[in-house]
């Protein structure tokens, strides 16, 4: 076991160095003149000069690269070309708002989806299986930013029970922060349901029909108690592997929720980079979504190996 958790370590680490060195090149290998992009036509050519000494950009791109992989490891990102800030500063805050609202929409939608992928395995060929199937097909073929815009015109406009913007005034509790959270999170956590559900059920149907659930019930054991002892713990592999991929997915659909509800969080940062062409904290921000997936990836796989027997058996002859 010991041996697979350092070669998945391993692996994701060459992973993120990957990401890391595609991203440098993307924005390193753009064609245009970024320092005069940023400072308008009408800018001095002294003005572009100094910019471009001062952020390094004359530098050869073996030192840049350089520098970038010190600042990762540092966590020293060094400054907004727009606004002279410190990277981390921008960043680490409102991804920190976007943490909480991805959060929420996983608490929201796993144990339900879950549960209904248990049912509709349970109950399948019947119409609750039907119905929970074609509900999840139906909410996960809608995007985050409809769902978001629909959820709030209805529970937050017309029938007023939720904030139908997402921006809470400062020094509010945690209580007091899902009246203002709950709607985006919810539009989430709609979207990925079906993904989870139909995991769990395919998943539970062929726990059910394996040796083991057989020989289970040929004891005596109560269909309960086979769902619980036997399918629920086999069948949750898989689905664990989807959640982890979603929470990926979370914060690349968090974009266009974030921009309908006016929420401060990780998508704003990342657009105002866009637009001012900060490549500095552009880069920063992928990166870390990048290395947010693989963290929870290699999470998953970890939890997989420790809930399968079977798994823990033949890693440990590894």
């Amino acid at each position: 076991m010991l041996r697979y958790i350092l070669k998945r370590v391993a692996l994701s680490l060459i992973t993120l160095w990957l990401l890391v060195t595609i991203v440098f090149l993307m924005v390193s290998l753009l064609p245009s003149d970024i320092a005069r992009n940023i400072l308008g036509n009408t800018a001095p050519e002294a003005s572009v000069i100094a910019f471009r000494e001062e952020f390094g950009l004359t530098d050869p791109l073996l030192q840049q690269y350089g520098r970038l992989m010190k600042s990762l490891v540092t966590f020293d990102f060094g400054q907004s070309w727009s606004t002279k800030r410190p990277v981390w500063g921008m960043i680490s805050a409102p991804l920190l708002r976007s943490t909480k609202l991805a959060a929420l929409a996983l608490i929201l939608t796993t144990p339900i989806s879950i549960a209904a992928g248990l049912i509709a395995a349970k109950y399948r060929d019947t119409r609750i299986d039907r119905a929970i199937v074609l509900t999840g097909l139906a909410t996960s073929s809608i995007p985050e930013f409809v769902t978001g815009a629909l959820l709030a015109v209805v529970f937050g406009v017309q029938l007023g029970w939720f904030e139908s913007v997402a921006t809470f005034p400062p020094g509010t509790s945690l209580i007091g922060q899902l009246d203002y959270l709950l709607l985006p999170a919810s539009a989430m956590a709609i979207v990925y349901f079906g993904y989870i559900a139909r995991m769990m059920r395919s998943g539970t149907i062929r726990a059910l029909e394996s040796d083991y659930t057989r020989t289970a019930t040929m004891k005596g054991l109560t269909g309960g108690q086979v769902m619980w002892r036997h399918a629920l713990r086999n069948s949750l592999a898989p689905t664990i592997t989807v959640v982890s991929v979603q929470i990926g997915y979370l914060f690349g659909g968090i974009v266009g929720v974030e921009l309908v509800y006016n929420y401060p969080g990780l998508s704003r940062v990342i657009l105002d980079a866009v637009k001012d062409l900060d490549l500095p904290v552009l880069q920063v921000a992928v990166i870390i979504v990048g290395a947010i997936y693989m963290i929870t990836t290699l999470l998953a796989d970890l939890v997989i190996a420790w809930l399968n027997p079977r798994a823990r058996l033949e890693l440990g002859q590894q």
